[in-house]
């Protein structure tokens, strides 16, 4: 059978919620440099433009979910200060051990960010509703089910919408990704859940049907270089 026809559901390593230690930080070191050179950041920056319209306020609320070693939340923040926005910008992750190398990330960088652990399962993952929210390379990790629970979390606790900024499953960026990082890559964890993303990923029909499953109803889909999708929906 096809393997790029239905989104698989076999597990990352990094789906470990106990993964820690010189691995993980290399793992998460090699997927930032990835991000950075595929462009794959600005995706979500874009998705925020669009969301926050041409008048955005001045001052605004942003939780990133699945916020790994806080390479995202530094950017949404640095993006913001270049708007001359005034943003408050909170990370959360359901893995401690990566909270605190955010922290120890966004120290080093200067950058005023919260970082909180918390499951998106959990109602209560976050106290307080916020103004919008953004998923970067971390809705794949979910099966379609499980998504459908987290979105109706996420409506519960955003004001205005959310960005998801996911990757495209398509035979091209599956075996790309898979020869570079055997090639390049240092860490096994890399080596084994990069392209596994690929296959766990998306394409358009299955995000219509997640999305109508949520009860969502406006909601923008548009496909990215390289091989990126961004997904914006308004609450």
């Amino acid at each position: 059978m096809n393997k790029f026809l239905h989104r698989s559901e076999e597990k990352e390593k990094m789906d470990d919620l106990a993964c820690s230690g010189q691995e993980l930080a290399q793992t998460l070191k090699e997927l930032r440099t990835i991000n950075k050179l595929l462009g794959g950041n600005n995706v979500t920056t874009s998705g925020l433009t669009i969301l926050m319209g041409s008048s955005p306020k001045q001052s605004a609320t942003i939780v990133d979910l699945g916020c790994g070693g806080g390479d995202m939340a530094i950017h949404i923040n640095k993006w913001a200060i270049n708007k001359g926005l005034k943003l408050q910008v909170i990370g959360v992750d359901a893995n401690p051990n990566i909270i605190e190398l955010a922290k120890d990330k966004a120290k080093n960088e200067n950058m005023p960010i919260e970082f909180l652990v918390g499951n998106v399962f959990d109602p209560a993952y976050i106290k307080n509703t916020v103004d919008i929210q953004t998923c970067t390379l971390f809705t794949h990790h979910f099966t379609n089910e499980e998504l459908v629970h987290i979105f109706k979390n996420l409506k519960s606790k955003t004001r205005v919408g959310f960005v998801i900024n996911d990757l495209h499953r398509n035979f091209l960026a599956y075996y790309a990704i898979k020869w570079l990082t055997k090639a390049f890559s240092k860490s096994n964890m890399v080596k084994n859940d990069a392209p596994l993303s690929v296959l766990r990923a998306f394409k358009k029909k299955d995000w219509e049907l997640i999305l109508k499953a949520s009860g969502i109803k406006k909601f923008k889909i548009s496909w990215h270089w390289a091989f990126r999708w961004q997904v914006i929906c308004w609450i």
